[in-house]
């Protein structure tokens, strides 16, 4: 006998009550399905943005707040180490780059960012994906998110503690703040990276020294942008990013940086301990996600059951006129299961979305492209959700099986 026109009229009787157990089943998925595609991408986002950042040197302190600072841009004041480092660190048969990293500007809420012309290059990796390069003092490369015009010019303002507002707005405090007579021309733009340097505004390290009455770390005006510097003028500098020529260079400038007034580290190592202690959140949402999920799953079969309890009178006539105990069980499980399969089904797509809606707000926010996605894992946990579902289902199924006749005609 075939049981799918008794389970379609078995669905469209109880069509609210179907309609309820698909929307919980979906609602539970979606937490679990949500949570680990969003601990996956900020992982694999996070990793990508700190590629270029192969060695950071800064003044002893937190290991985290360097990172944050000058891989992510989170704004903060850092100590500032010597920058007769620069020199030394140019000089390195070890090192194929050097690049200092200057902070504490803002024009229109982005970053101001002093560095080098190989390092806005990512060592030669990159070209302007609009314009050029600076080739001089006044004169800036913006990355791909900023929303000015080449041929543009800004003047930089003192970034104020505690003011937030879109990027791209001057607010009160900036307009407060500026460097009066300063002025950069924006020359070029950076091709997307999918990082918090999309929404950085780059210039020459002597720039940000000059603005702020440093001078420019050259013996002369004349001097070319870049190290070496002159020991005597060069100002100190909150960061460093140094390549090295090998990996066993990248370890001996590690452990020798990590003294004499410096702190050097890997960015990994810091991730490292960030993704630990996002790991650790994520298997407590995932815990409580999954307990939910057990709730609600054992709400939905208490729910079924209760619906089977009150079509047992259907499924006695239909024993009555000779159906088989094996075509009820199968009647009621296929519903049963179905509607947990759809739900899952649901659960999946609303996962997905709910990953999309909260990437697009933490790249808005942080600027730290978050790649968003179904992998194996989510399919394999909705999958998974779906077996227990069928097997939980057999629940009802077993009480419709075991049902006398004559105690549901009496029904």
């Amino acid at each position: 006998m075939n049981p799918f026109p008794m389970v379609r009229a078995d669905l469209r009787a109880m069509r609210w009550s179907a309609v309820v157990v698909v929307v919980l089943v979906a609602l539970a998925v979606a937490i679990g399905i949500a949570v680990a595609a969003q601990e996956r991408g900020l992982r694999q986002g996070s990793a990508k943005a700190a590629d270029d950042f192969d060695l950071l040197i800064g003044a002893p302190g937190s290991q985290t707040q360097l990172v944050l600072t000058s891989v992510y841009l989170q704004p903060e004041a850092l100590p500032l180490i010597d920058g007769a480092v620069l020199n030394r660190l140019a000089a390195d048969p070890r090192v194929a780059g050097v690049a200092p990293i200057a902070f504490g500007d803002i024009v229109r809420g982005y970053p101001v960012v002093g560095t080098t012309l190989p390092f806005v290059s990512r060592w030669g990796r990159l070209a302007a994906s609009e314009g050029r390069l600076f080739a001089a003092e006044a004169e800036a490369v913006i990355g791909a998110d900023v929303k000015l015009t080449l041929g543009e010019d800004i003047t930089p303002a003192h970034a104020t503690a505690g003011e937030t507002r879109e990027a791209g707005e001057e607010g009160a405090e900036e307009h407060d703040h500026k460097h009066e007579g300063v002025v950069y021309h924006v020359v070029g733009r950076l091709p997307r990276l999918g990082t918090p340097w999309d929404r950085a505004i780059m210039i020459p390290v002597e720039s940000v020294w000059e603005t702020h009455g440093l001078g420019n770390g050259h013996a002369t005006d004349e001097a070319p942008l870049g190290p070496p510097f002159d020991a005597k003028r060069v100002p100190g500098v909150p960061a460093v990013v140094v390549k090295p020529m090998r990996v066993a260079d990248a370890y001996q400038l590690r452990s020798q940086y990590r003294k004499d007034g410096t702190m050097a580290l890997f960015p990994a190592e810091v991730l490292v301990s960030l993704y630990r202690t996002m790991g650790d959140l994520r298997d407590v949402v995932v815990i409580a996600a999954g307990l939910n999920n057990l709730l609600v799953f054992a709400a939905v079969l208490l729910l079924i059951a209760t619906l089977v309890t009150l079509r047992r009178q259907r499924y006695a006539v239909l024993r009555a006129l000779g159906a088989p105990r094996a075509y009820v069980l199968l009647v009621t499980w296929l519903g049963a299961a179905g509607l947990l399969a759809v739900g899952c089904v649901f659960g999946l797509a609303l996962g997905w979305v709910a990953s999309v809606l909260v990437a697009a707000a933490v790249e808005r926010q942080t600027g730290l492209h978050v790649a968003t996605g179904l992998g194996w894992g989510e399919l394999r946990f909705a999958a998974g959700l779906v077996l227990a579902g069928s097997v939980f289902s057999l629940v009802p199924a077993l009480a419709a099986w075991r049902l006398p006749v004559s105690a549901g005609l009496r029904g």
